[in-house]
């Protein structure tokens, strides 16, 4: 069963007040994910305060790099069950885990960042992973 929703808002918002969309639905996921070109970061928002409370840190962290995705999108394990089951459609062969960190370009994932590579690590270190895969395959955006 689902967390109350007021419980959960203010960890959705950590994210999209950095202007992450988030995806609630199935349809949503797709159109932000299926053909898509160019850089795309999924984040799998969770409550978890052991590793969410370091990867949505992280995540900030690491958006301020000149550096960025084209795209970045986000689901609310736990909450947005259908729009969460179809995003892990996109990233076969690693098992349910949230939070964690998908890094596409052209639709091929070139990094992914399980709960068990958050977990017991610093937002500072989420953050260095997630700006050198930055830095390797985004160009710099402005703000």
């Amino acid at each position: 069963m689902p967390y109350p929703p007021e419980l959960v808002q203010p960890m959705r918002e950590e994210l999209t007040k950095l202007g992450i969309k988030e995806l609630t639905n199935e349809i949503e996921v797709d159109e932000a994910l299926k053909d898509n070109s160019g850089t795309t970061m999924l984040v799998i928002n969770s409550v978890c305060g052991c590793a969410a409370g370091n990867a949505r840190p992280g995540v900030q962290m690491a958006l301020g790099n000149p550096n960025r995705p084209d795209k970045v999108v986000t689901v609310f394990a736990g909450q947005d069950l259908e729009a969460t089951a179809k995003a892990r459609s996109y990233i076969p062969g690693y098992p349910p885990s949230s939070p964690a960190i998908a890094f596409f370009r052209d639709q091929e994932l070139v990094l992914m960042l399980e709960r068990k590579d958050i977990e017991g690590r610093t937002a500072q270190d989420v953050a260095y992973d997630l700006v050198s895969t930055f830095d390797k395959y985004c160009v710099a955006q402005t703000k």
